[in-house]
């Protein structure tokens, strides 16, 4: 998925339900699952002691050029992150 606006799936409480694939070869947005309501994103860190999560942090940040946190879903691949 080249160039997304991510912003535009985020609702209106600026919080966004994201599936995250962890080991991939890169860090990038797969798509959007329709049926789960949540975008996909693969990331090239493991999901061992926070890595993943770290990495997907400075990800959207630096893909969204703002803050972002993860709400819920710190053990999950299933997450809801919110920007500030």
């Amino acid at each position: 998925m080249n160039n997304p606006n991510i912003e535009s799936y985020f609702n209106k409480s600026n919080c966004l339900k994201i599936i995250v694939k962890p080991n991939s070869s890169s860090n990038e947005i797969l798509g959007f699952d329709s049926e789960k309501q949540a975008l996909k994103v693969s990331i090239s860190a493991p999901a061992d002691k926070n890595k993943a999560n770290l990495e997907l942090i400075k990800f959207l940040s630096k893909l969204l050029k703002k803050k972002v946190r993860i709400k819920t879903g710190l053990k999950s691949r299933e997450k809801i992150v919110c920007f500030i």
